[in-house]
């Protein structure tokens, strides 16, 4: 994030908090309490609200960078956050009140002003970026290549004249068709361009990696007359999002964008995780797990848990817990020496094994994994050890999900990739499905594949067998 993305983002979130103050003010006095409005536990309860919206926001990336968006997208994230905040908001209250019948009215009136006001705010910050800002003070860019990156690059950035760039030209050693007049010379005139335009502010270097040589002459030009330079870096022939941090004196480029590396973002999860965890054993698994074992213990022989080491988060083994829905077998490896995935009609399954498989409750005692931390309820799907061995070697990319913790269920899963995977191409684009959940994930992604997953729980899911 540059210093112009971190000023815009703290005077978004400066607004914000401003309004939520006024609408919190503003509530107050529609809503009369015994309690002075300067009360310390006003200022707690304000806090609070500061902190749900901040988390709320978070989840939703309400605050990425919102230019690029439509006006609708906008209002979509908004709510979605003004959605989550009501819902913390409420089930605190509802946990918290000393006064049930002020906290209902006061609420009621709090969010109805935000849920009006918000929305206006959100308009006028962008038409006044696009009116005041963008218009009057549009940055002036010079181009470094004429190659596929830097046509990209204008077209989507500087003619979308949406993110306050105006084009000065295009140096390069050779001219593109396509540039349409706007060719200005080779590297050996950019110096001269730079003293005929001193208006230009930053330059864009738009050169392959292999450039460095040029790359290199281009910013010493370019900063010897005092012009800001930014690279584009061609990594998008094999990453499709990258993103920048420094350590050190070291500019770092990840390979991918990666949401749950956030701090704040992990802690969300994870308290996401334990609050429905503890909700499930308390109000379902305590009358649905006795049943489950009842039905196992008379049905078949053996124990009532299947535990298999499996890898979690860092390739750090865990042990999975399921209930038991196959006969004992002495080994899981087939007279070839690959590992015996569960395939239809397989002879090893129960009968009462059958329908936990394929309503998805033998993977409920997965839940324990997630109280101590091993799993997540939405995550990729831990595979037996024997089935990574087979799969890292040749399915790209596999590894790279146990960059999060593995899931009880998963975005692979409710498009249709569980069960059985004969073939690589099969796998290969389950491990897809996860590497794009784990490239966007979000609190509404979770919601929606939690969702989905007790639909697929009801009707019965075809592939599980």
């Amino acid at each position: 994030m540059n210093s112009f993305q971190k000023q815009r983002y703290l005077a978004r979130l400066t607004t914000d908090v401003v309004l939520i103050l006024s609408a919190f003010i503003a509530a107050r006095i529609f809503v009369p309490s015994q309690t002075s409005l300067f009360s310390t536990r006003n200022f707690e309860v304000f806090s609070f609200i500061i902190v749900a919206w901040y988390f709320s926001a978070k989840v939703t990336f309400l605050y990425d960078n919102f230019i690029s968006r439509r006006l609708s997208e906008e209002f979509l994230i908004l709510f979605k956050t003004l959605i989550s905040l009501s819902f913390i908001i409420s089930i605190t209250a509802f946990f918290v009140s000393k006064d049930p019948q002020y906290s209902k009215r006061f609420i009621a009136v709090f969010l109805a002003i935000l849920w009006l006001t918000l929305p206006l705010e959100k308009y006028l910050i962008r038409w006044f970026y696009a009116g005041f800002i963008f218009k009057k003070h549009t940055v002036k860019v010079l181009i470094i290549g004429t190659g596929d990156l830097a046509i990209q690059f204008c077209n989507q950035i500087i003619n979308s004249h949406k993110y306050g760039y105006r084009l000065a030209g295009f140096i390069d050693e050779l001219p593109n068709p396509a540039l349409n007049g706007q060719y200005l010379g080779n590297m050996a005139y950019m110096e001269e361009v730079l003293k005929q335009q001193p208006d230009i502010q930053d330059v864009i270097i738009a050169l392959p990696v292999s450039e460095a040589s040029r790359i290199k002459v281009a910013s010493s030009v370019a900063e010897q007359y005092f012009k800001r330079v930014s690279i584009i870096p061609d990594y998008f022939s094999y990453a499709q999002s990258v993103s920048v941090m420094n350590i050190g004196s070291f500019p770092l480029v990840a390979l991918r964008r990666l949401p749950l590396d956030d701090p704040e973002m992990r802690f969300f999860k994870r308290a996401f995780d334990i609050v429905l965890s503890v909700f499930a054993f308390v109000f379902v698994f305590s009358w649905l797990f006795p049943i489950i074992i009842i039905l196992i213990k008379l049905t078949t022989r053996g124990s009532v848990f299947f535990v298999q080491e499996r890898w979690g988060l860092n390739v750090k083994p865990i042990r999975c817990l399921k209930f038991r829905t196959m006969i004992d077998t002495p080994t899981d490896v087939d007279h070839n020496g690959k590992y015996q995935q569960a395939r239809k009609n397989d002879p090893r399954v129960t009968k009462i094994g059958r329908l936990l498989r394929k309503t998805n409750l033998d993977e409920l005692p997965q839940f324990f994994n997630v109280l101590r931390g091993e799993m997540s309820i939405v995550g990729p799907r831990p595979h037996p050890i024997p089935l990574n061995m087979e799969s890292k070697d040749t399915v790209s990319n596999y590894m790279l999900r146990y960059l999060v913790k593995p899931g009880i269920t998963g975005w692979a899963q409710i498009n249709g990739f569980r069960g059985e995977t004969k073939e690589i191409h099969q796998m290969q684009k389950r491990i897809d499905f996860d590497l794009w959940y784990i490239e966007n994930w979000s609190f509404w992604l979770d919601l929606q594949i939690i969702f989905q997953t007790m639909i697929n729980m009801v009707k019965g899911d075809e592939n599980a067998y």
